[in-house]
């Protein structure tokens, strides 16, 4: 697949005004408030693995509606002290997998917390958590189960568990939680980033080919999945559109971005067809905007011109881990709530 959004100049300058409902806040906060009235760990229990240098957790937390989701807690074996924290969530129709499958942050010295997603489970990996609500006017797929309403959408409830992720993480033993960062590729960068706009003192941002940012320009340059679900779906509920574009607003990352004040790491691939370049920069140029800082955080964005949805791969985590490094060794986070 050629380049085939705006050129690398016009992507730096791209910083549409994104609408966003005049309730978003409301919303978030009404839904995180009932959320955070409930205890957040219901279960800790050492999980047995043939991995020598690491020990590892199941862990069962309450996410949105107290629904368990289940997460691996990953640390180096052999280490008592309190640790920088990430919580990394995962791309779409993926669960948490095996406890092996993902070691690059224990093994680089950090407490992990990988998280299930709900009711996404089988599609390209293993999981163990469900979702336990009808489609409540929406379609099978999780892009639009609930998508007639944003009470009722499917990322109402995963935005809400990726939130109660960090709550979980910080609560567990051997955490520093003062030096929590979130990570996330795909649908994992757009949970990541939409944690970041609801958690104000976070140490860091690290997101990679983010879905969920300016939905209705990705609904326009690709029938890729997810968004092509999206476009599937409306294509038969052609009455469905404007309550469809209602409920994907309050998920929309660039609203999230504006209000984040972490410091953040970006990457993207130029002709990446299933997150569009234009819909992750504009996250980016949107990136601080809005918080309670007169400063904007620092961040950075990193291009790949010759990759899709892969992005930089290897080396981009190499990249990663060098930047987190720095952040994590840096002054205390200040907050913007």
């Amino acid at each position: 697949m050629p380049q085939f959004d705006l050129s690398l100049d016009e992507l730096h300058r791209y910083a549409p005004d994104v609408a966003e409902p005049a309730d978003f806040d409301a919303f978030w906060l009404s839904t995180l408030d009932e959320a955070e009235g409930r205890p957040v760990l219901l279960d800790v229990r050492p999980e047995p693995t043939e991995l020598r240098l690491v020990d590892t957790w199941d862990v069962t937390f309450a996410g949105f509606g107290g629904d368990p989701v289940r997460a691996w807690y990953t640390r180096p074996a052999g280490l008592s002290e309190p640790l920088p924290a990430v919580v990394e969530y995962v791309g779409y129709g993926r669960g948490r997998g095996l406890p092996h499958e993902r070691l690059t942050w224990p093994v680089a010295g950090y407490a992990h917390l990988l998280m299930d997603a709900r009711g996404q489970a089988g599609l390209y990996g293993p999981g163990d958590t469900g979702d336990p609500y009808p489609a409540g006017g929406g379609g099978p797929s999780p892009a639009t189960r609930g998508i007639a309403a944003p009470e009722h959408y499917h990322y109402r409830r995963l935005i809400t568990d990726a939130v109660r992720a960090v709550a979980a993480v910080r609560a567990l033993p051997g955490v520093d939680p003062d030096r929590t960062a979130v990570v996330g590729n795909s649908q994992g960068g757009g949970l990541a980033l939409a944690v970041a706009g609801l958690i104000g003192d976070l140490a860091g941002l690290l997101v990679t080919a983010p879905f969920l940012c300016h939905i209705e320009r990705a609904l326009t340059l690709t029938d890729e999945g997810p968004y092509g679900e999206i476009v599937r779906y409306l294509a038969v509920h052609r009455q469905a559109e404007e309550s469809a574009r209602r409920t994907l607003s309050y998920v929309d990352g660039v609203a999230f971005a504006r209000r984040a004040c972490a410091p953040a790491h970006f990457g993207i691939g130029l002709r990446d067809t299933v997150c569009p370049p234009s819909t992750a920069f504009a996250a980016y140029n949107n990136y601080g905007t809005g918080n309670s800082r007169l400063i904007r955080p620092e961040r950075e964005m990193h291009v790949y011109p010759f990759n899709q949805h892969e992005g930089g791969e290897a080396v981009h985590v190499q990249r990663q881990l060098r930047w987190l490094t720095g952040v994590m060794a840096g002054d205390a986070v200040a907050s913007c709530r």
